[in-house]
């Protein structure tokens, strides 16, 4: 049981860090393209690729964290 805990913890901070680092590396690579979303009121197509990258962003961390951290140890 405590080997699932164990796993069990290490995925959700795994997801935690992933989602949270990868929204914010997406934000910044829009920041770099001139595509600040979130301090922006407007709604036009600039805006949704700003929010595009922040959400690509997410994923990409999330799969990113995920593979390190819950790697087999050999």
């Amino acid at each position: 049981m405590a080997q699932d805990f164990n796993r069990a913890m290490r995925e959700a901070l795994a997801d935690a860090v992933g989602f949270v680092g990868g929204a914010l590396a997406g934000w910044g690579l829009g920041r770099q393209f001139g595509i600040d979303f979130v301090a922006s009121t407007d709604w036009n197509a600039q805006q949704m690729l700003g929010l595009l990258l922040i959400v690509a962003g997410c994923g990409v961390g999330r799969w990113a964290a995920r593979r390190v951290m819950l790697r087999d140890p050999s």
